[in-house]
């Protein structure tokens, strides 16, 4: 089975070359004001042209009106969005109708009961992304570096595709995959020195440590 891997949250053309010298499947830009991970879609425009033909540009928003995503989609050109705020069905399905673009709908996630929700977004998001529910206080709707009890993902509809978000790092990734076995993975702090700074060498170490994971479960 074939492992999708987000670095999300890029903002230097040396973060995105050791993204892409890793192997990423996804690279991904946050258009949220008050993360630190913010870059204006200029910026991102001349960062995702590195990655076309090597890995798919993720365009991430959070509760953004139509004006905001014309000027992201205009200038960078991604390859999918990232709805990670409370858009509803409704708002997904508009979305994908304006901008004949798939769609990734994020949601937090802190017990079983929350991936109820998955069902209110079938046939309508193109791809999930589960992450933790932020901390109290936090204005940031991901990119917390909190995790979730990945045991909850055991019993998850296999035919649900999705990407593992929270707290992953090169640390604990082993242990997500043999937990929860996700289809793919979005790591976003757990490769940065500070918020919003990506290090070089913990990009490294991440992908060093999913692919010794991934060889340790084969065998």
């Amino acid at each position: 089975m074939t492992l999708d891997i987000k670095i999300c949250g890029l903002k230097t053309h040396k973060a995105m070359n050791a993204a892409l010298i890793g192997g990423a499947s996804h690279v991904g830009f946050i258009f949220f004001p008050k993360s630190p991970r913010y870059v204006a879609p200029a910026e991102a425009a001349g960062l995702r042209s590195l990655a076309r033909g090597k890995a798919l540009a993720v365009a991430v928003t959070v509760d953004a009106g139509d004006a905001v995503l014309d000027d992201i989609v205009a200038a960078m050109r991604p390859d999918i969005l990232q709805l990670h705020g409370k858009e509803s069905p409704e708002r997904v399905a508009a979305v994908k109708t304006r901008y004949h673009l798939p769609v990734m709908k994020a949601l937090s996630v802190s017990e079983p009961a929350d991936l109820a929700r998955i069902d209110t977004y079938r046939g309508v998001a193109d791809k999930f992304l589960l992450d933790a529910k932020p901390p109290a206080g936090s204005e940031l709707p991901g990119g917390n570096g909190v995790s979730f009890d990945w045991k909850i993902l055991e019993t998850l509809d296999r035919e649900v595709d999705y990407m593992l978000s929270g707290g992953l790092n090169a640390g604990n990734v082993a242990e997500a995959l043999r937990i929860a076995n996700p289809p793919g993975l979005d790591v976003s702090s757990g490769v940065e020195s500070a918020p919003g700074i990506k290090d070089v060498a913990l990009i490294e170490q991440f992908f060093m440590a999913v692919e010794a994971a991934r060889a340790r479960n084969a065998a």
